[in-house]
């Protein structure tokens, strides 16, 4: 019998595969399914912090910074009326889930400062969830701010939610900094209980015919994978937080890569909402398959199995791979010329 058993930031779930923050969990109804087709936790959709009671200066500081020089940066930001569920009726939701599913409900809020989280973070933990992510969504846009001043904000929220809750926090956040390896060491060092690799950002679109800056979401494709799937091997086995990947897993050989890395979990969106939540029963049916043809007794046997810890000269593991893939670019640009010459007569 395979196990498929996993912990993620002590919590201990039946599958690998969670539901992350997304449409699919507005409605009670919703989440219901989500347990019923395998999901072994959910993240809720995220709560802005733009919904959040903060003193109204530092919100009207934050949302106007840096709009002045361009009058439609204000459309970026969304309206009051177009959020989902504001700060009461989030509570209201979180109670709801706990209580119409045995899963764990993970709650999410997004923003970049500290702002109101700590008070709504005591409340979420109050309300049942049974972890809270920090969403941290921030696209520095002022020239005077030095990379480490925006780093010191990740930490700053973190630390502020971390000492009014005792539920597991993680952080979920971007790719880009100077050196990921060192920003997850500081998350460890600073308390996280789980990284979960990585936030995308979503740049907004021009319609031409409109002469509007709008918003352009784009869903996932398998080629984000790599993302997380490079970062997930770097880290694992040298930072505490468990690791969730997020992004580009659409299918079974997705979740299995991302596992063998040392992934404890991997958080399903983009594949649910294109093809239903239906898909998490073929994602688990796959991947117990594929475990049970490889003789793997468990996902605990696999995780890590394929990481960069398991050579003895990370760097060099790192240099040789960049060569490979040059390599193997310039085998299919020459191939290509050979055929061509061949074909031509050249």
């Amino acid at each position: 019998m395979v196990d498929l058993s996993t912990s993620y930031m002590g919590l201990q779930l039946r599958t690998p595969l969670v539901a992350s923050a997304s449409p699919l969990s507005q409605e009670i109804d919703g989440i219901r399914q989500l347990e019923d087709a395998g999901a072994s936790a959910v993240v809720l959709y995220s709560l802005f912090e733009e919904q959040l009671r903060q003193e109204s200066f530092e919100l009207e500081y934050h949302l106007a910074e840096g709009t002045n020089s361009f009058a439609e940066a204000v459309s970026f930001f969304p309206q009051p009326d177009e959020f989902r569920l504001g700060p009461e009726g989030y509570l209201d939701h979180i109670r709801g889930a706990k209580k119409a599913v045995s899963v764990p409900i993970i709650a999410s809020l997004n923003g970049t400062t500290v702002g109101g989280w700590t008070q709504y973070a005591r409340l979420i933990e109050q309300a049942g969830a049974d972890a809270l992510e920090c969403n941290i969504y921030s696209i520095p846009t002022d020239p005077e701010l030095t990379s480490s001043a925006v780093e010191q904000q990740y930490f700053d929220i973190l630390k502020a939610v971390k000492s009014v809750v005792t539920i597991p926090v993680a952080v979920k956040v971007s790719p880009f900094f100077s050196n990921m390896a060192n920003m997850a060491k500081r998350f460890d060092e600073a308390g996280a209980n789980g990284l979960v690799l990585f936030n995308r950002f979503y740049q907004p679109d021009i319609n031409l015919e409109e002469l509007e800056i709008q918003p352009n979401v784009l869903l996932s494709t398998p080629h984000a994978l790599r993302l997380p799937l490079t970062w997930i091997g770097i880290l694992y086995g040298r930072v505490h937080p468990s690791l969730a990947a997020t992004s580009g897993v659409h299918g079974p050989e997705d979740v299995i890569k991302l596992l063998m890395v040392g992934a404890d979990v991997t958080m399903l969106c983009s594949t649910l909402l294109q093809n239903g939540i239906s898909h998490l029963r073929y994602i688990e049916e796959g991947l117990l398959e594929w475990m049970e043809k490889h003789e793997y007794e468990s996902v605990q046997q696999m995780k890590g199995s394929m990481s960069q810890i398991r050579c003895p000269d990370p760097s060099a593991f790192e240099r040789a791979q960049y060569m490979k893939a040059i390599k193997s670019v310039q085998h299919v640009v020459l191939s290509g010329s050979e055929a061509r010459r061949v074909i031509g007569g050249d």
